[in-house]
Order: C-alpha cells, then structure tokens, then sequence
C-alpha cells in the first residue's frame, strides 16, 4: 500500500472516530451519572439504544480504535519521510495536511487515552 498525505489524514479521521467511540461509550454515561444527570443518561439510552451495545462491547470499541490509531501512526511515521513538492503552492498544501493530520491523531490518541482512563478506573470500583 502506497502512503501518501491524502490517505493519512483519513487515516487520522478513522481513528478519531474509533476514538470517539470510547467517549461515547465509556465517559459520557460516567460523567452524566457523576454530574447526577442520571434521568438524562436514560432518555439518552432510550433515543440511542445502540449506546448499551457500545458499552457492552468496549472491549471490541477499544481493540478497533487502538488498531486505527496504530495505522494512522504508522502511515504518518512513513508520510513523516515523504518529501513535499518543490512548486510553492503545492508545498504549502503538502505541509497543511501534514499538520491537519498530526492534529487529528492527537486529537484521536487523547481521545482512547480519555475513554480508557475512564473505564480502568470503573473497573477498579
């Protein structure tokens, strides 16, 4: 597979939203129940119900979150090395997805971080 700067920065897309997955289903139930919005956690499950499948298979969420993650990092290592053109507008686009792609994996990998705290501390409870 051939790694270009396109393809990174929906690499850096996919695992931010596999990472979102884990707030959805680990942090926003905890701190809606923590902030005592317990009724709102309901009427929530009952609009979303595909949020109690999310949180029954965290597990899975986590395993393809962490294997996007894993990807995007590896494709931007590699983009890391990609020279940039040398025509000046190009350079600058070549440059802007580079960065747009390093903040989305961050953005991403803060996000896994978040959830995974969350739920190592509800299973310590």
């Amino acid at each position: 597979m051939r790694v270009t700067l396109k393809r990174t920065l929906g690499a850096s897309v996919a695992a931010l939203l596999a990472s979102s997955a884990t707030l959805v289903c680990c942090v926003l139930p905890a701190l809606l129940v923590s902030l005592g919005a317990g009724a709102v956690l309901v009427g929530l499950v009952s609009a979303v119900p595909q949020l109690v499948w999310l949180s029954e298979h965290k597990g899975l969420v986590f395993s393809v979150a962490g294997g996007a993650l894993l990807i995007s990092g590896i494709m931007l290592r590699v983009a890391a090395r990609l020279p940039c053109p040398s025509e000046p507008a190009a350079a600058s686009a070549c440059m802007k997805l580079r960065r747009a792609s390093g903040v989305l994996f961050w953005t991403a990998a803060a996000a896994y971080a978040v959830g995974a705290t969350f739920v190592w501390l509800s299973m310590s409870s």
